[in-house]
This record gives structure tokens, C-alpha cells and sequence, in this order.
């Protein structure tokens, strides 16, 4: 491994450490931001099957 490849290992593992602090203590606003993201991929999903069903029912 040269340097380049060191560095960025090293660079990635502080990044997880502080991103898993940060989860650690923000926990409720981490948790609120999930809930809210889960129910936009369903929304996301649920249009697209709409769209999807219009597209097949014209045939």
C-alpha cells in the first residue's frame, strides 16, 4: 500500500468514529430524520407503481 491508500484508510476510519459519535448523540433527531426518510422512499415507490400501472393499463 503506498501512502496515498495509508492516509485514506486512516482518514476513513476517523470519519466513521466521529460519524458514529455523532449518531450516538444526536440519536432522536437521527431517528425523527429516518422515519421521515423511510416515509418519502414510500411515497417515491408508490408514484412509481401508480405510473407504472397507468403505462401497463394503456396496452
Amino acid at each position: 500500500m503506498d501512502k496515498t491508500g495509508i492516509v485514506t484508510l486512516l482518514i476513513g476510519i476517523v470519519l466513521c468514529a466521529l460519524g458514529g459519535y455523532a449518531i450516538w448523540a444526536f440519536l432522536p433527531e437521527v431517528i425523527i430524520a429516518v422515519k421521515g426518510l423511510s416515509g418519502i422512499a414510500v411515497v417515491c415507490v408508490g408514484l412509481m407503481m401508480v405510473l407504472f400501472g397507468i403505462l401497463i393499463a394503456q396496452d
